[in-house]
C-alpha cells in the first residue's frame, strides 16, 4: 500500500510502498478515507536527529478517519464497514488518568513506549492504519470524512483548552485566540457557540485576519509587537478574560501574558519552537492568572465535538490532496501556506 513516510530527520516526508498491515489480536485494521496534516507533523519532521524519539521509518498522520476493514481477534464491540474516527493519544486504559477517559495523560505511556499514530505507532497517512485498541475508534455515521478528520485534533484540541475557562467566559467578558490557522479558526467558532464573550483574534496577515472574521471573530488585531497595546485599546483596563494562543513562541506567549486580566486565563496550545515559555510571578502578570498547556483531549470530548459538527455548529476550512500529493500538503504546512487544515484523501 502507499504510505506517507518520515525517512530522516530535517527532511521532508516520502511516498513509499509499504506492505499492507494485519491486526493482532485486539487490534482493528481500519481503511483511511481521510487523514489530516498538522503542526504537530512539521515539528516532528524537523526534530534534531540526535534527540529524535521514534522509530524510521514512520507512517505521518495522527488525524485518521475511515471504515473499519478487518477485526483482530478478540474485538467484538465493532463491525466491518462501520464508518470511525481515530481517537489519537492512546494510553495504558487502566491508570488513574486512562480511567477517567483521559489517555491524553496516560500516567504510563512513556514508560509502556505507546505513542499515538503518526507520532510514533504507524500513522493514518496510508490506505491504512492500525488502531491498536477498538475504545480508541469513535463511529461518525454520516459525517463527511473530509470534514470530520480535522476535528480528531484540531476540533478536540481547542475544545479541551476552552472547556475549563467557560465557566468564566460570561457576558461582557473578552477571549483572545492567537493564530487563526488550522486549530485556531476551530478555536473562534467553539468560543462563538459555547459562550457570549467577544472574540479578538489575532495574527500576522490581513488575509488570516479577513478569515477570522469570516469565521467569527468580532475584532481582529495585528500580532506585532504593538499587539498587547492594541488589545487593550478594545478590552480597556480589565484585559483579556482568557487568552489562547495556538502559536507558542516567545512573542505570542509574551502577548498572551500582556493582554490577560486579573483572574484571567492564559492557554499555552502551540508547540512553537518547544523552547518558549511564560514568565510567571507575583509581580509577571496581574493578580490570579492561571497558565496552563493542555495536550490533545479526552475521548468523551472528541464524541462532544463530532456531536457540535453534526449540530453545524463547526465549519472547518480544508484543502484537500491525493494521497500522491500528500507531500505537498506538508511543503505548503511548513510555508504556513494553507487556508484552514490540509486534508489527504487516499
Amino acid at each position: 500500500m502507499k504510505a506517507i513516510q518520515m525517512v530522516k530527520p530535517g527532511s521532508e516526508p516520502e511516498l513509499r510502498d509499504i506492505e499492507k498491515p494485519t491486526p493482532g489480536p485486539g487490534e482493528v485494521l481500519v481503511k483511511v478515507t481521510a487523514a489530516g496534516a498538522c503542526h504537530s507533523d512539521d515539528f516532528v519532521l524537523n526534530m534534531p536527529a540526535e534527540s529524535f524519539p521514534y522509530p524510521l521509518p514512520l507512517t505521518l498522520g495522527h488525524e485518521g478517519v475511515g471504515v473499519v476493514a478487518e477485526l483482530g481477534s478478540g474485538v467484538t464491540t465493532l463491525s466491518e464497514g462501520t464508518a470511525v474516527a481515530v481517537y489519537g493519544p492512546w494510553g495504558c486504559g487502566v491508570c488513574h488518568f486512562c480511567s477517567r477517559g483521559l489517555e491524553n495523560y496516560c500516567s504510563n505511556a512513556a514508560e509502556l513506549q505507546i505513542a499515538p499514530p503518526g507520532l510514533g505507532a504507524p500513522g493514518a497517512m496510508a490506505e491504512y492504519v492500525i488502531v491498536d485498541d477498538p475504545r480508541h475508534l469513535v463511529p461518525i455515521g454520516d459525517l463527511d470524512p473530509v470534514t470530520t478528520v480535522p476535528l480528531t485534533d484540531a476540533g478536540l484540541t481547542p475544545y479541551h483548552a476552552i472547556k475549563p475557562s467557560l465557566p468564566k467566559l460570561v457576558g461582557g467578558t473578552t477571549a483572545v485566540v492567537i493564530g487563526t490557522g488550522g486549530l485556531g479558526h476551530v478555536a473562534i467558532q467553539l468560543l462563538r457557540h459555547l459562550t457570549p464573550s467577544r472574540v479578538i483574534a489575532l495574527d500576522v496577515t490581513q488575509e488570516k485576519l479577513d478569515f477570522a472574521k469570516e469565521v467569527g471573530a468580532h475584532e481582529t488585531v495585528r500580532s506585532d509587537a504593538d499587539a498587547v497595546e492594541n488589545i487593550r485599546k478594545i478590552t480597556g483596563k480589565d484585559g483579556a478574560t482568557a487568552v489562547f494562543d495556538f502559536v507558542g513562541y516567545q512573542p505570542t506567549i509574551d502577548t498572551a501574558m500582556g493582554a490577560v486580566g486579573t483572574m484571567g486565563d492564559v492557554t499555552i496550545v502551540g508547540l512553537g519552537d518547544g523552547q518558549a515559555a511564560a514568565k510567571v510571578g507575583i509581580w509577571a502578570q496581574p493578580y490570579e492568572v492561571s497558565v496552563r498547556a493542555p495536550y490533545w483531549g479526552s475521548r468523551g470530548e472528541l464524541i462532544e465535538v463530532l456531536d457540535l459538527a453534526r449540530d453545524g455548529a463547526l465549519d472547518v476550512a480544508v484543502q484537500t490532496f491525493g494521497l500522491d500529493d500528500g507531500v505537498e500538503a506538508y511543503r505548503k504546512l511548513a510555508a504556513n501556506d494553507l487556508r484552514g487544515r490540509a486534508v489527504v484523501v487516499p
